[in-house]
């Protein structure tokens, strides 16, 4: 990687960048793309949020490395147009997967669009594959305030 970045927790401040970010960095939405859902998941795992930034400070890329204690997940892998193919997103990844093992995880998984090509290429790049012999199966919750 050219250039310096440095990995930390997100803080609950910085939720409106990040949403703004993932509406720059990432493809698709997800229904809890919100100041609510990543305020919940902040106050429930406050090292869930993964941030790369340069050295000037400037958002480089973002993972949430979820563990709920059986299962490790990976939402949000975005990078900045700008700073892809500079080893952001292997940074991030690697910095997740240590979270897991630190936290006695056996396998990640990823959540990545269908039609995500450049998702599919970034994370095929990093060891990760499809497993055609599952499905995700969902159904959206009704939203209630605490």
């Amino acid at each position: 990687m050219n250039e310096e970045i440095g990995l930390r927790a997100a803080a609950p401040g910085e939720i409106p960048a990040l949403l703004d970010f993932w509406a720059l960095a990432a493809t698709g939405t997800s229904i809890t793309d919100d100041a609510d859902g990543v305020a919940a998941l902040l106050a429930r795992d406050p090292e869930a949020l993964i941030v790369a930034e340069l050295a000037d400070g400037t958002l480089a890329g973002t993972v949430i490395a979820g563990w709920d204690g059986w299962r490790c997940h990976l939402y949000r892998l975005a990078v900045h147009p700008d700073h892809r193919r500079r080893g952001v997103g292997r940074a991030l990844l690697a910095a997740a997967e240590r979270r897991f093992a630190a936290l006695g995880g056996r396998r990640a998984d990823a959540m990545v669009l269908d039609d995500n090509a450049v998702g599919h290429r970034t994370w095929t790049a990093v060891g990760y594959g499809p497993q055609p012999r599952w499905s995700r199966w969902v159904k959206p919750l009704p939203v209630s305030k605490p």
